[in-house]
């Protein structure tokens, strides 16, 4: 025999549930890290100077400094429990939710580069830069860390 579950005011769920149900359908993507637009004052792509960083140049002697990996492994096993509860605290809001989770995700980014000391900078590096942090320099890699958004409810 099949049990039969009871709810009062079941209009009212119904409408929530509905509601719920349309928010999440809505979808989105979110990008986080170094955005097309985002150069340096001379021009060059903040991207193509992460990635020089992130996986080396034997051409220009750059070590392989893989901030942007750590940042991952580190934090990829939290994001789907933590997604879930800004989707409830938001209530279902897809692009609320994605807007906090890529701020979240930024911040970690940046705290790998705030952090990341080894490999060291060169001898040379340290004199031109008056200092030994490896992948500050000006800091404009680490403030161009961002996220963008996109919803199934944009055209």
């Amino acid at each position: 025999m099949q049990e039969v579950i009871r709810f009062k005011g079941g209009s009212k769920f119904e409408t929530a549930i509905n509601r719920i149900a349309e928010q999440a359908q809505k979808g989105g993507v979110l990008k986080v890290g170094f955005l097309a637009g985002a150069k340096y004052p001379d021009g060059e792509q903040v991207a193509a100077i992460a990635a020089k960083n992130e996986f080396g140049s034997s051409a220009e002697k750059i070590p392989s400094r893989p901030f942007f990996r750590n940042a991952i492994a580190e934090n990829k096993g939290e994001w789907g429990s933590q997604i879930a509860k800004i989707m409830v605290a938001t209530k279902y809001d897809v692009e609320q939710s994605l807007g906090l989770m890529g701020t979240k995700i930024s911040g970690q980014i940046r705290k790998e580069i705030i952090d990341f000391k080894s490999p060291r900078n060169s001898p040379y590096t340290i004199l031109k830069k008056g200092f030994d942090k490896p992948l500050i320099d000006t800091s404009h890699m680490l403030n161009s860390v961002d996220y963008e958004i996109t919803t199934d409810a944009e055209p």
